[in-house]
């Protein structure tokens, strides 16, 4: 009764790990939840004053499908700014979440016998995205003692390799591609012209380190889908506001697919986003500073637990390795069990994590500090 082609998907596993710990808070319990990607600040007042003017002044109607003209500008403009790529507002898309950019570049550029390359590990709505569009997930290994930076790419290019998949800062390891990885991976596209999309989602969310874009890097333009919103840098996740620059020839195709889909970005929403971009980012580099807060008190408390974890470069998550204690799927549900705190198994984001959790920060201190005393007890 139902499609072959999601019977054997599963469903996204940091959901599920935050359904299961609703459920117990359901219950009565005090659950500290580490498990969901989602920054725990209010977005700016700033941006929510912009979609109320919106509101006020009617803009409630259908947009066009690829976005309002002005924020398909105002992208465009902050890509050659900030990231150095050159790109036209005819190239830029405006959808409901950068996960929707995905799912459509994975429809529009892979076919039946395709194979799209990730890194081991990987954010976990890639492979299933690869998999519905008919092609074939190819994992590349990666070195978890250089910041799980990839090993021995070329190995993994055939004749089939249509797509290599990049996520800088990534989710969920934090790990940030300097200029010699992206270079690596550049000259390896362009020497077998495949597509590179880049997710850059977590751009400036970032420590220590320069957020760079392989779509900067000489040769890539055409060969480049870089990808990003608004969720994570302006706290913005329940809005759903993303958007995507692709050469001419893939936007066409995406635009033909949001078309007859989801139509557009909500209307309002789309003039939230332009505040964002166009407004004081005092709001953001704010974030940033308290996260990196959180990040040094997590990592430091895994640290004193045994649990061994570095510093990530980017994003707000921790990937810890717990195999002193037991697999990720171990530890992770003793954890909700003995210690009611929600985490997430690392295999859920490939082979490579199986001995890991993943930690996102995005939860105050307090709660933080409370989450590793807890660990600490049900570790004993």
């Amino acid at each position: 009764m139902t499609a072959k082609r999601l019977q054997d998907i599963k469903e996204s596993a940091t959901l599920r790990i935050s359904n299961l710990a609703s459920e117990l808070k359901s219950q009565g319990k005090d659950i500290i939840s580490f498990s969901l990607g989602e920054p725990d600040f209010n977005t700016p007042k700033h941006i929510i004053e912009a979609a109320k003017a919106s509101l006020d002044r009617g803009d409630t109607h259908y947009t066009p499908s690829p976005g309002i003209p002005e924020l398909r500008r105002a992208i465009a403009e902050k890509l050659k700014k900030e990231n150095d790529i050159e790109t036209k507002p005819g190239n830029i898309m405006v959808t409901p979440g950068a996960k929707q950019a995905i799912f459509e570049v994975m429809l529009s550029v892979l076919q039946e016998g395709d194979e799209a390359v990730l890194f081991d590990p990987a954010w976990v709505s890639y492979d299933p995205c690869i998999r519905l569009a008919g092609a074939r997930t190819v994992w590349a290994p990666t070195s978890r003692n250089s910041g799980f930076l990839p090993l021995n790419l070329c190995d993994c290019i055939s004749g089939k390799t249509k797509l290599i998949v990049i996520n800088s800062p990534c989710n969920p390891t934090g790990g940030v591609y300097d200029k010699d990885t992206l270079k690596e991976i550049a000259d390896l596209a362009i020497d077998n012209n495949i597509m590179v999309l880049s997710d850059e989602i977590y751009e400036k969310i970032i420590y220590d380190k320069e957020h760079l874009s392989i779509g900067a890097v000489d040769g890539m333009h055409d060969l480049t889908i870089t990808v990003n919103g608004f969720s994570k840098a302006y706290a913005m996740t329940g809005w759903r506001l993303g958007y995507v620059s692709a050469p001419k020839e893939i936007y066409e195709q995406m635009l033909k697919l949001q078309s007859h889909s989801v139509s557009q970005a909500t209307s309002f929403v789309q003039y939230a986003g332009l505040a964002a971009l166009q407004g004081d980012q005092t709001c953001v580099t704010d974030m940033v500073r308290e996260f990196k807060e959180r990040r040094d008190l997590l990592v430091r408390g895994l640290n004193d637990l045994g649990i061994k974890c570095s510093n990530p470069d980017g994003a707000f998550y921790a990937f810890a390795d717990v195999s002193a204690y037991g697999s990720g799927e171990e530890v992770a549900e003793l954890l909700l069990n003995r210690a009611l705190v929600a985490a997430t198994p690392g295999a859920a984001f490939g082979e490579a994590g199986k001995d890991f959790i993943r930690i996102s920060y995005a939860t105050s201190k307090e709660r933080i500090k409370e989450a590793l005393q807890r660990m600490a007890l049900a570790l004993k």
